[in-house]
């Protein structure tokens, strides 16, 4: 399992949700699930919906967690109007990155989706454990607030 490290500010309002995934590919729906179901409303909800997608598909695809056994885990947080997807998966050698896939590619595509749908992402970690994090702002994302 993984450490219960903070991944957003810590706003006395905020709203946060942790779930820990078997890292096999049906659990991208789960996580998607997860997700719509902490965020009604949200008039970006797809935008975020498909940044879970991309997040959790990397950490399958170029990690650890898409190993036998392997896991990932989902953190929504809301607050002030904000919120923020983070996926902490097993790790890898390489670092995320933005990447220009080619007119005919089938994949790499995906951190460039997420910085054009998200106010910013970024990402910490090592071979051991990484977590990639997007940031929609209120600006985007002010009718997501609680009511």
């Amino acid at each position: 399992m993984f450490p219960a490290i903070p991944v957003f500010p810590a706003a006395p309002d905020a709203q946060r949700w942790r779930r820990p995934f078997p890292g096999t590919p049906d659990q991208a729906a789960a996580a998607r699930r997860f997700t719509t179901l902490l965020l009604p409303g949200c008039p970006v909800l797809d935008d975020i919906l498909l940044t879970v997608d991309e997040l959790v598909v990397n950490a399958l695809r170029h990690t650890g967690s898409g190993r036998p056994g392997g896991i990932f885990t989902v953190e929504i947080a809301r607050w002030g109007g904000s919120v923020a997807v983070a996926v902490t998966d097993e790790g890898a050698p390489s670092e995320p990155a933005v990447a220009d896939a080619g007119d005919d590619a089938e994949s790499g595509r995906g951190l460039r989706t997420v910085s054009l749908l998200a106010t910013g992402w970024g990402w910490f970690g090592n071979d051991r454990s990484r977590t990639v994090a997007a940031l929609f702002t209120p600006n985007a994302v002010s009718l997501c607030e609680a009511a």
